[in-house]
C-alpha cells in the first residue's frame, strides 16, 4: 500500500505542481506582452489560458498532500523533521498561490481586459518575483523530499 500512496503522491506532484509553476512562470512576460499591445488578442488568450491552467491545477494540488500525509502515516515518518520542515514550506507555497498569485492574475488580467487600463509593469514585476519565491518553495520540498536526512536510502 505504501508504494501505491508513495506512486501516487509523485504523480500528484508532477502532474499538478508542474503545470502551476511553468503557467504562473509564464504569466508575467505574458502580462507584459498583453500591456505593450492592447490590441493583441493573441496575447489576452495567452493571458486568459495561463490563469485558469494556475487555478484549476491549484484546485487539483490538494491532492498532492493528501496522498502525501497517507504515504507518511504509511510509513511511520510524520515526526520527522525533514517532513514537518517540508509541510511548513508547503503551506507556505500554498498560501502565497491562493493569497498572493492567483489573486493577484485575477486582478491583472481585469485590467488587461478593460479599455485604457495600465497597470502592467508594476503589477508583472511584483508576480514574477511571487512566482519566483513559490517556485523556490516547491524546488526545497522536492530536493527534501529526495534527500530525506536520515533516511535508510542512503541518499
Amino acid at each position: 500500500m505504501t508504494k501505491l500512496l508513495l506512486s501516487l503522491h509523485v504523480l500528484a506532484a508532477v502532474l499538478t505542481i508542474g503545470p502551476v509553476t511553468v503557467a504562473a512562470s509564464m504569466f508575467p512576460k505574458a502580462l507584459r506582452r498583453t500591456h505593450s499591445d492592447p490590441g493583441d488578442r493573441e496575447a489576452l488568450t495567452t493571458l486568459r489560458t495561463l490563469h485558469r491552467i494556475c487555478r484549476v491545477y491549484a484546485g487539483i494540488g490538494i491532492a498532492v498532500p493528501v496522498f502525501g500525509f497517507a504515504t507518511a502515516s504509511s510509513l511511520g515518518v510524520l515526526g520527522s523533521g525533514w517532513l514537518i520542515t517540508s509541510i511548513l514550506l508547503t503551506t507556505a507555497a500554498a498560501a502565497i498561490l491562493a493569497l498572493l498569485i492567483l489573486p493577484a492574475q485575477d486582478g491583472a488580467l481585469a485590467a488587461a481586459q478593460a479599455p485604457g487600463s495600465s497597470s502592467g509593469t508594476h503589477s508583472a514585476a511584483r508576480l514574477a518575483m511571487l512566482t519566483g519565491v513559490f517556485n523556490l518553495l516547491w524546488a526545497t520540498v522536492t530536493v527534501l523530499m529526495i534527500i530525506r536526512p536520515g533516511s535508510t536510502t542512503g541518499a
